[in-house]
This record gives structure tokens, C-alpha cells and sequence, in this order.
């Protein structure tokens, strides 16, 4: 069986990609000793940019193994495609209300702010994008991307997930992303799209 070691600390996404790597007869394990290894800082233009020098960096670390590294955000059309790769760090790039709230609330009022600035008022139409790099011994092997349309609310709603979720509305099920049991959002989120095409090319490579 083929085992892919993540490069991630975030438990809820771990979990995704096991559950998910089963239907496969692939294996899927945490990264050993990962809070060890010094963190690459993430300076690529594209997510992809950023998620090959994660799964390069990682697995220079991890002779031998196959290391899997992603990278994800959001796509405002009417912002010309802002944030993009700057999703997590969107707020502080902005200096918008330092201190106040969680990384993720700031995250949100800012994009929110920056919509309500485009004049006449613009679509709100926005994608999540993630793209996934597997590497081994610092050669990336694959790559893969992932994305999902939808909508932005002028209101976050609903508490299931996290990041840009809340405001985040599938038109056809008239629901946030943070409004979707788990195992509902992986069928159909960007990450899903993107380890499931993953894991394909895994399978077909026979690595």
C-alpha cells in the first residue's frame, strides 16, 4: 500500500485526507517530527508556487518519504482576484483592526470592507482554489488543483468551518460552507476536488 506522509498540523484536514486516501488503498500519516522542521516561508506568487516549496522544503526533511504539502484560498473576482495567495494573512497585508476579534473574523470583515469600497456595486461572485504538490526527497512528482464557485454574503453564516467558510455561499444548495456536515463539504470543497485528484494520479502512476 502506498503511504503519503502530510505536511500539515491541522487535524480536521489530516483526518479529510485519510478518510478519503481509503477509498484509494492508500495510506495517509501525519509528517514525522513536523513542528520540528523549520517552517518555508511561503513567498510564491501562486498556490501552486506554494505548495511545491512546501512539499519540496518537507521532504528534503523526510528522506525517502512521499510528502504531500497544499496551499488554498480565495479568488474575488470583482477585487481582481484578491486575496489569492495573501488569504490567510489578508487582514494583517490590509493593517485592518489590529487585535480585534480572531485571525479568521479579521480575515473576513476585511474582505468584506474592501467589497463594500468597489463602486458601482460589483458581482460577488468568488472561487476557493487549492492546489496540492507531492514530493519525494525534494523532487516534486505531481501536482493538483482543486476549485469551487460560489458566492459572497454580505454576513458570515454558520459555524461548521473556518477561514472564508462563513461567507462562502453554494447558490445551488443555498448554503455556506459553514453550514455543510463534514463529510458533505468534502464531496464537494476545493481541497476534496484537489486530493482526489490526487489521489488518482497516484494510483495511476503506481507510485
Amino acid at each position: 500500500m502506498t503511504t503519503l506522509y502530510a505536511a500539515t498540523g491541522n487535524k480536521g484536514k489530516l483526518a479529510e485526507f485519510i478518510q478519503s486516501a481509503s477509498d484509494f488503498n492508500i495510506a495517509v500519516l501525519a509528517l514525522p517530527g513536523l513542528k520540528d522542521i523549520p517552517e518555508p516561508i511561503e513567498d510564491a506568487e501562486t498556490f501552486q508556487g506554494n505548495a511545491d516549496l512546501k512539499a519540496r522544503a518537507y521532504s528534503l526533511a523526510a528522506p525517502g518519504l512521499l510528502v504531500v504539502a497544499d496551499d488554498s484560498g480565495i479568488e474575488v473576482g470583482a477585487l481582481g482576484g484578491v486575496p489569492g495567495v495573501r488569504s490567510a494573512r489578508y487582514a494583517d497585508d490590509l493593517q485592518f483592526e489590529p487585535g480585534t476579534g480572531t485571525k479568521d473574523e479579521r480575515n473576513n470583515r476585511a474582505l468584506l470592507a474592501e467589497l463594500a469600497r468597489v463602486s458601482p456595486p460589483a458581482s460577488r461572485s468568488a472561487r476557493f482554489v487549492c492546489t496540492l504538490a507531492l514530493a519525494r526527497d525534494g523532487e516534486v512528482l505531481l501536482r493538483a488543483e482543486g476549485t469551487v464557485e460560489g458566492e459572497l454574503l454580505h454576513a458570515p453564516r454558520g459555524s461548521a468551518g473556518f477561514g472564508y467558510d462563513p461567507l462562502f455561499l453554494l447558490p445551488a444548495l443555498d448554503r455556506t460552507m459553514a453550514e455543510l456536515a463534514p463529510a458533505e463539504k468534502w464531496q464537494i470543497s476545493h481541497r476534496g476536488n484537489a486530493f482526489r485528484s490526487l489521489l488518482t494520479q497516484i494510483r495511476a502512476a503506481s507510485l
